[in-house]
């Protein structure tokens, strides 16, 4: 997971593979404030399947497989990241611990020619006075893990 500043920039190669089609999905946070509007936006923009479940345990295992997006890296791109789930403090920790298990888990993909990109990549978008606060989450996030 990357987090940035709305102008900032992230050194492409960190993201975009030398080869390989990518899928990119751009969200806003202030378009999720709530459980509902989340899993809404990601049905929508990452084409979730008929079957999604409209549950945490659902959204993970979505995020996890995407096979039914025909592409070989996905890179997902959240602005206003501070703002997401923000009526729902339960629901903001479910929501960042699903995207950082499955970063986790689509980087544990050995290849044989040695180290690659991840295939699933978040990059965080918020701002200046907030990047502290989504920081924090995330190494909450990982002494957990």
């Amino acid at each position: 997971m990357h987090i940035i500043t709305p102008g900032a920039s992230l050194d492409l190669d960190q993201l975009l593979p030398t080869s390989g089609s990518v899928y990119v999905a751009r969200l806003n946070g202030a378009d999720m404030p709530e459980e509902l509007s989340a899993f809404q936006n990601f049905w929508e923009r990452l084409k979730f399947p008929e079957y999604f479940g409209w549950n945490w345990h659902a959204f993970y295992d979505c995020l996890r497989d995407l096979h039914w997006l025909s592409s070989d890296y996905h890179i997902l791109i959240i602005e206003s990241a501070e703002r997401a789930l923000s009526e729902d403090d339960a629901a903001r920790k479910e929501f960042f611990k699903a995207l950082y298990r499955a970063g986790q888990r689509w980087s544990y993909t050995k290849r044989p020619e040695g180290i690659t990109l991840s295939k699933f990549c978040v990059v965080l978008s918020c701002g200046e006075e907030a990047v502290s606060t989504v920081a924090s989450s995330l190494v909450e996030l990982q002494k957990q893990a």
